[in-house]
């Protein structure tokens, strides 16, 4: 028997528009680059947590397409039947904004919060947290935070992927909050 858990004082809810979902639409062969990756339109989708008071967190993101993204920071697309990588999909944030007026900015840290720097990425790499724009180098505890997602999706170069029948592109990407 194992019993877990843990106790904060504020809990925060994350939340995504669009109910998280980008849909490129169909490409054809013929859309994609034969020897470089193609970079597809780029989306944006607009991120809120809303907390029960000001709280201490930072976002990063589980890549539940490990080891098929064709750029190794970014997250994965999924495969060909051939077992190809099929592309890559980063995320930035910008316009940040605490507590639905304050101005605020990102800060990124990748060694689990020891240190800290100016940043936009979210990514399964690093932990991405909020930061007052006159100090960049600590977390701020807020309770409602908004900012913009924008996605950058990359197809792999044709000539690398057997195209012969249709192939989904299958990102998944979960965010996760976590409690400092």
């Amino acid at each position: 028997l194992s019993v877990t858990g843990m106790i904060t004082p504020n809990a925060c809810t994350p939340g995504l528009s669009d109910d998280g979902k980008v849909d490129h639409g169909k490409l054809t062969k013929r859309d994609l680059h034969p020897d470089r990756n193609t970079l597809l339109p780029r989306n944006t989708l607009q991120l809120e947590v809303r907390c029960e008071g000001a709280t201490l967190f930072a976002l990063t993101t589980l890549d539940n397409r490990e080891g098929s993204a064709v750029i190794p920071n970014h997250h994965g697309l999924g495969t060909t039947a051939n077992n190809e990588n099929l592309g890559s999909v980063s995320m930035g944030l910008s316009n940040p904004i605490a507590d639905l007026t304050t101005p605020v900015r990102t800060i990124v840290s990748l060694d689990g919060g020891a240190s800290w720097f100016v940043g936009t990425q979210l990514s399964h790499l690093s932990l991405l947290a909020v930061a007052s724009v006159d100090n960049p180098t600590q977390p701020m505890a807020v309770t409602n935070f908004d900012a913009d997602i924008t996605l950058n999706t990359r197809i792999a170069r044709a000539d690398s992927l057997t195209l012969t029948d249709e192939v989904p592109l299958d990102g998944h990407v979960t965010v996760e909050l976590r409690y400092l």
